[in-house]
Parts: structure tokens; C-alpha cells; sequence
């Protein structure tokens, strides 16, 4: 049985006016220097809808936050999960791992503001993500891989932690150079906990 026109059409309008306030919302934390100072109220009159609207689509702030991130997120993921390398699956995992977290960090230090605005939404908001959940989901079971790595679980979690919002503000500021420091030294640290665990060679 064919779907009833009206129930079509609102779920086009539905679906128009999420991504309406999806673009709104971007334009806005990119432009805005205090991106926790936009409430749901401003979003909803800049993208022209109810503010009901934006609470029945994402529930909240926070889950605003959260569908914006991921659909910024979305073309790395899609690199992460079947791309080439270094990012692909194909890589080594001694080298897959340095070169996802140097692509969380690029993304976080290109999305600062956002980032921030997002981590420190409160109630676990980072973790309760489900970005966060993917990426710790891929970086371990790229570190299963490597032999000898006895906890890839926590390893995960550990070195997500250095792609923190907060601690990349803190540590890159808004200098090209730290950027690039920055890049280098998670490039060094991630390359000594995967190192750290060599593949084991035959014997005589």
C-alpha cells in the first residue's frame, strides 16, 4: 500500500527542516566567538522554525551538538572504515594507529570551536557520543591486533584522551606552528605505545 501523501510530505518537511537547522547551526558556532552562549532559541530563529522543532529532532542542546559533529565527521569515518591508507584497513595497525588519532586531531583543531562547545555540554557528552563510541571501537580493535597488546580497551580510551578538545586548546592555542607541533608529538606518542608492543620474532 502506497504511503499517504500528507505523511509523506511531513516527513520531507521533517526531514528539510533538520538539515535547515543542521546548516543554520554550523554557520552559526563557526562565526560565533562564544559558541556556549547560543542557546536553542537563537538556532531556531536564525534557521526559521519553532523552537519546539529543534527539541523534537535532537532532543536537546547537546544532541544538536552531537548530530552537527557527526555529520562533520562523517567523510573521515567513511575514510577510517574502508578507505586507503594510511587511514584504511589495509594499513598495519602500527601504522593505522598513529594515523587515526592524527586525523581526529587535524578534525579537532579544524572544528575547534564546535569541539569545545560539545565536550564541555556536560552530562558525559563526549563519551555518551556516538562518535566517540566508534572511534574507540576502531582504534581497539586496531590495537588487538598488534601482538603483545595486553589491554587495547583502555589503550583506546588512553589515547583518545590526547585528542581531547580541551587539551588540544590548550596545547595548539591558535598558532599554525603548535598545529603542527602538536601533530608531531601525538605522532611520537602514539608511535611509542604501539612500538612498545613488537611483533614477536622466530626463534632459532
Amino acid at each position: 500500500m502506497a504511503e499517504p501523501e500528507p505523511e509523506r510530505r511531513t516527513r520531507k518537511d521533517a526531514a528539510r527542516n533538520r538539515q535547515a537547522v543542521l546548516e543554520t547551526a554550523d554557520a552559526l558556532f563557526a562565526r560565533s566567538e562564544s559558541p556556549e552562549d547560543l542557546t536553542m532559541a537563537d538556532i531556531a530563529t536564525a534557521a526559521g522554525v519553532g523552537k519546539g522543532t529543534l527539541f523534537r529532532a535532537f532532543g536537546d542542546r547537546a544532541g544538536l551538538l552531537r548530530a552537527l559533529y557527526e555529520a562533520r565527521l562523517e567523510p573521515i569515518r567513511e575514510a577510517a572504515e574502508s578507505g586507503p591508507p594510511p587511514l584504511g584497513p589495509a594499513t598495519p595497525p602500527q601504522e593505522r594507529v598513529p594515523a587515526l588519532l592524527d586525523a581526529i586531531l587535524c578534525f579537532k583543531l579544524d572544528n575547534r570551536r564546535l569541539a569545545l562547545a560539545l565536550e564541555e555540554s556536560g552530562s558525559g557528552g563526549l563519551y555518551q557520543a556516538e562518535h566517540y563510541e566508534r572511534w574507540h571501537g576502531l582504534l581497539r580493535s586496531v590495537l588487538e591486533r598488534i601482538p603483545g597488546m595486553t589491554d587495547p580497551d583502555f589503550t583506546a580510551h588512553a589515547l583518545l584522551a590526547a585528542t581531547r578538545a580541551d587539551l588540544v586548546e590548550r596545547l595548539a592555542g591558535g598558532e599554525d606552528a603548535q598545529r603542527e607541533r602538536l601533530r608531531a608529538q601525538l605522532a611520537s606518542y602514539a608511535g611509542r605505545v604501539v612500538a612498545s608492543h613488537p611483533a614477536p620474532t622466530g626463534q632459532d
